[in-house]
This record gives structure tokens, C-alpha cells and sequence, in this order.
């Protein structure tokens, strides 16, 4: 598992509801359209590929953010946060 942090930016309401809509599936919204997501790799797949159908290449930006385990320890809230999603210690196989 791998947590992601996905931001975007879409002008258009119909479209940005779409995409928040969808990634509350699959995270945490920590910010107005930044999202915290802990996923496997299959499940990030089916997630870029989700959201690839929901944006405007021409018009929308989305970036995804993986971020390391040593780096996860080292984010810094302030101010009124929800807490960090974090990867569980261990496996299951």
C-alpha cells in the first residue's frame, strides 16, 4: 500500500463534483480538492484510469503524489487537520 496524494484543478463545477465524488472513494479529503488515498497498485490503477474518464485533458489538471513510508513520519500539520492517513505496519498476503 501506497499512500498517494492527488490535487487537482478543474474550472468546471459538473466535472470537479465528478472528480471529488470519486476519489471520496478511495481517500480522505484533507483539503477543498487535495485528497490523501491509500492504495494498493491495482487500486491505483483502476483510479488513474477513472479519473482519465472524468477530466478535460485540454482544460483540467490532476496530479498524483506517491509518497514514500520514510516521508509519511515527516508531514507537518497545522492548524485544524484531520490526521495524516498512514499504511499499516503490516501486511497481509
Amino acid at each position: 500500500m501506497v499512500l498517494y496524494l492527488v490535487v487537482y484543478d478543474i474550472p468546471c463545477n459538473q466535472r470537479r463534483n465528478k472528480v471529488a465524488s470519486l476519489l471520496e472513494g478511495y481517500g480522505q479529503r484533507v483539503q477543498y480538492s487535495v485528497f490523501e488515498c491509500l492504495l494498493s497498485e491495482s487500486q491505483y490503477q483502476v483510479l488513474k484510469g477513472r479519473l482519465e474518464g472524468r477530466i478535460e485533458g485540454s482544460e483540467d489538471s490532476v496530479r498524483i503524489y506517491p509518497l514514500s513510508p520514510a516521508a509519511i513520519p515527516k508531514i507537518e500539520l497545522l492548524g485544524v487537520n484531520l490526521p495524516v492517513v498512514e499504511p499499516s505496519g503490516s501486511v497481509i498476503i
